[in-house]
């Protein structure tokens, strides 16, 4: 199975989104992935539904979200309405989790969870069976930029483990601070999804950079 390339959206030119969203089309990128914030779950606001309207309608790859806010399950037939193939919603924000993955996969989205740096990745275990994606933190939400917090690589190597005890199809995705520094290293520990921002739209020639990293963690 190769590894697949997330590009971060909230790192695109919002000035010139549609020319950052074609590039990726183009690119050796696999998904697009859209981070959702309220101002209330995380410190930050970014985009709502026009702008995910906006990206869908020409995104050619699948449409990974991550929302980062408040009572998620208020939205979630609007996001599968917007075009959402992955919907993940924040463990610490899910007080009924279980009901919420089965309201995702009622609507024909694949369910993912993410959980912060400091959630345990333990929590996850009595529905790992119900998750198609653990989106695992490794900065913490809000902001683009920070840097890559080292315990994500003993985190992945945990819910590894979880998957494989019980049986599941679970892909793991590495989100903040991911670049070609460590990407090698987070595939080798057990990740299956890369998000990358900054590393790729602040990068000289953001089609070269996607290539090179692909190349690198899928050879």
């Amino acid at each position: 199975m190769s590894i697949k390339i997330a590009p971060s959206i909230l790192a695109a030119d919002f000035a010139n989104l549609q020319r950052d969203i074609e590039m990726i089309n183009q690119s050796e990128a696999h998904w697009f992935h859209i981070d959702i914030m309220d101002g209330v779950f995380v410190p930050n606001i970014s985009f709502g539904m026009p702008v995910l309207q906006a990206i869908t309608k020409h995104a050619k790859k699948p449409i990974d979200v991550h929302v980062m806010i408040i009572d998620p399950d208020r939205y979630i037939k609007i996001f599968a309405e917007l075009g959402a193939n992955i919907l993940s919603v924040h463990y610490e924000a899910c007080t009924h989790l279980h009901r919420t993955l089965q309201a995702i996969k009622a609507e024909g989205m694949q369910a993912g969870v993410a959980i912060n740096p400091h959630t345990n990745v333990s929590l996850l275990e009595d529905t790992i069976n119900n998750i198609d994606l653990v989106c695992l933190m490794s900065v913490n939400p809000g902001f683009g930029g920070q840097s890559f917090i080292e315990n994500t690589y003993k985190k992945i190597k945990q819910l590894k483990e979880i998957i494989h005890r019980n049986g599941a199809y679970t892909k793991i995705e590495i989100d903040g601070g991911v670049t070609d520094k460590n990407a090698s290293q987070l595939v080798a520990a057990g990740a299956d999804v890369l998000v990358a921002g900054n590393f790729i739209f602040k990068a000289e020639n953001p089609l070269v950079t996607i290539q090179e990293l692909n190349t690198q963690i899928n050879s």
